[in-house]
């Protein structure tokens, strides 16, 4: 039934490092006090009768700390990218300068600061969560095959320990990650 028991393990490793990718792609997404093109991935526009991602109308760039530049392909889709990314809940005003965008990114509040920084929080226990799910499906095969005679016991026992070692290093990377992006969303 079940294969040899290391590929299993490292099925569930890199379901939970995919966690952890998630979490840091999420990161991205969120504003500190400098621009990043990644701020915008998240941005959505109804263009050619469909909502598209933003990357795919625009190109956008970074020339300088504080701005943003976001430069549409189509004449037409102008309206459309301005009304998504003040639509977007980041706080941005963009500058419509013909088919550019010249978007400033304002320095954080303090309270703004302290708001991001629990949403990145939030982001971190939903992943922390993705993990913890990982492990309960992991734990659940191993007992299924014990059950059904594919491993011994002692193999389910030292399997269920390595299954929590690789759950403690996926939520640990969690927790760094988190960290790192507080730290950079209080930076002021």
């Amino acid at each position: 039934m079940a294969t040899a028991e290391k590929p299993v393990l490292s099925k569930y490793k890199a379901r939970m490092d995919k966690a952890v990718a998630a979490l840091k792609e999420e990161f991205g997404s969120l504003r500190t006090g400098r621009a990043s093109a990644s701020l915008l991935d998240q941005v959505h526009v109804e263009a050619y009768g469909s909502t598209v991602p933003l990357n795919q109308v625009a190109a956008v760039s970074v020339p300088e700390p504080r701005s943003i530049s976001v430069n549409v392909w189509d004449r037409g889709v102008v309206v459309s990218v301005e009304k998504a990314i003040r639509a977007s809940g980041l706080g941005l005003n963009p500058v419509v300068e013909g088919q550019n965008l010249r978007i400033p990114i304002p320095p954080l509040t303090e309270e703004r600061r302290r708001d991001l920084a629990k949403l990145a929080g939030k982001y971190a226990e939903q992943q922390r969560v993705a993990v913890r799910n990982v492990r309960r499906d992991a734990m659940d095969d191993l007992k299924k095959a014990e059950k059904d005679g594919v491993i011994t016991q002692d193999e389910h026992k030292r399997m269920e320990g390595e299954v929590q070692k690789i759950t403690d290093e996926a939520i640990k990377r969690v927790d760094e990650a988190l960290k790192t992006k507080e730290q950079e969303i209080m930076q002021v």
